[in-house]
């Protein structure tokens, strides 16, 4: 039996024909459709969670059902049979933009849609062979397929979810609500990641701790900065004034107490409209290596954003922050943030990288076979994360503590010395290219060391500034040694 899309839906559709601007604020059915109706009235009984939290939600208020949102065609991959309906189990960003077409339209021009395609990157490459194995074995992957990327990578950046036979889906890539999920209707992203089933709450999407479920940890503690920072000690000292649960939340108009990640990212302001792209208002992109512009990164990914010039983003941004600090404030934060990028970038991990390819060619076996690629690799991917992302959400320890400390501690006691020996092992190397390659390392190396930035370490500070940190100790003890 084949199910169409129902006559409720096509007078919805009528009615959206008619009133265009409506279609991106959803529909109000007159009421419960008999097919929602049934699947309720069972759901109260075998799921009475779901029930209980669909019960508060808008689309309860809206006769919006099990039946507007799961219902799928015969033909669909992921359809089965379920009480003489054909339903799939996944709600998919296509599913949701049938009354919601402005968010998801947004949401898929954004990277969070496009998170997915980590699958077969560097990190994935980790979690797949350094870390796990293929032990996972299930119909779909009946080669295996490895746990630490099952339940680690893919549960946060998304699966790849896989149909089996009966329409149901494969215990490897379900249950699954990362933020770039590949569906089976070819559609990129997860509505759920942030708006959690079946009570699809605001005042829960707009709570930090919506977003730390993945913006935190190492490689990027976004949720342990904002804890220290002003905004989050703000935020729990205030929560109950932060009207959370309201319609409209324009910041400076209906809270401002604190703001949240959203309030920064996506949120209302007086001037600017909700977005679902969380990257409109961020004017660096500091997941490489090296940062860049996220315009560049947009690039890449063939977003929209890619005409969209950082310096707009920034002002989106600055549009937000000046409801709570005046415009001389938030320009001179912005010039603390530059500069530390800058410094990351010209003390760390520029000369860094050039380092790394240089020595590459002289490492036997695969990445992640030698201890220098873990150095390298912390050093930028966590470490030097931790100190952009610190400085960029006003988090100073992170910045400077589980930071730059730390990038330059890994640099000077491990990094150094492991590229050293590499050079040393190959210097007198039977193989030309790898004599003349530890050769160039070498210089390299010294080169980097001997520079404006790193010269201390070999005992060679400017005799300027070694007679000022000499004074400023003096200084230091003559206040403290009373």
């Amino acid at each position: 039996m084949k199910t169409p899309l129902v006559k409720l839906l096509a007078t919805a559709v009528l009615v959206f024909a008619a009133t265009g601007p409506l279609r991106a604020a959803g529909f109000i059915l007159k009421e419960i459709s008999p097919q929602s109706a049934a699947c309720a009235a069972c759901h109260k009984k075998e799921s009475a969670v779901i029930y209980e939290q669909w019960g508060g939600s808008k689309h309860y208020r809206a006769n919006i059902g099990c039946f507007e949102c799961h219902t799928a065609n015969e033909k669909d991959p992921d359809a089965y049979e379920h009480y003489g309906q054909f339903i799939s189990t996944i709600v998919t960003p296509k599913d949701c933009g049938r009354c919601h077409e402005k968010e998801v339209q947004e949401f898929t021009s954004s990277h969070h849609a496009k998170a997915g395609r980590i699958l077969g990157s560097l990190d994935n490459t980790l979690a797949e062979v350094v870390e796990g194995n293929r032990g996972f074995k299930t119909a779909a992957y009946p080669d295996g397929v490895s746990s630490a990327a099952v339940n680690g990578c893919w549960q946060c950046h998304g699966s790849e979810v896989k149909v089996l036979k009966s329409g149901r889906l494969d215990p490897a890539t379900w249950p699954n609500t990362g933020i770039g999920r590949i569906n089976p209707d070819g559609s990129e992203g997860s509505c759920s990641a942030c708006h959690s089933r079946h009570a699809f709450s605001a005042a829960q999407a707009r709570s930090p701790d919506n977003c730390g479920k993945c913006h935190m940890g190492p490689d990027h503690p976004q949720i342990e900065i904002y804890n220290e920072s002003k905004h989050g000690i703000a935020f729990r000292a205030n929560v109950d004034k932060m009207n959370l649960n309201n319609a409209k939340w324009i910041v400076g108009e209906d809270y401002s107490a604190a703001p949240t990640c959203a309030t920064c990212h996506m949120s209302a302001t007086k001037d600017q409209g909700v977005t679902h792209d969380v990257g409109l208002r961020i004017s660096w992109n500091n997941r490489p290596e090296i940062s860049v512009r996220p315009e560049i990164a947009d690039a890449k990914l063939g977003l929209p954003g890619k005409d969209i010039p950082w310096e707009k983003r920034r002002a989106n941004m600055q549009n937000v922050c000046v409801n709570c600090h005046n415009v001389n404030y938030v320009q001179a934060f912005y010039q603390q943030y530059d500069s530390l990028i800058d410094l990351y970038h010209g003390k760390y991990a520029e000369p860094g990288l050039a380092l790394y390819k240089a020595v590459k060619p002289l490492l036997p076996g695969p990445q992640f076979s030698n201890k220098v690629d873990f150095t390298w690799y912390e050093i930028w991917h966590h470490e030097g994360r931790r100190a952009r992302h610190g400085a960029s959400m006003m988090g100073p320890d992170i910045t400077h503590w589980h930071g730059t400390y730390e990038v330059a501690k890994h640099f000077y006691s491990k990094y150094i010395p492991e590229l050293r020996e590499v050079a040393e092992k190959n210097k007198d190397s039977s193989d030309p290219a790898k004599k003349e390659g530890a050769a160039k390392l070498q210089k390299l190396i010294d080169d980097t060391l001997n520079s404006d930035n790193h010269k201390w370490f070999l005992g060679k500070m400017d005799a300027a500034e070694k007679t000022r940190r000499e004074q400023q100790v003096k200084e230091f003890q003559q206040r403290y040694s009373k």
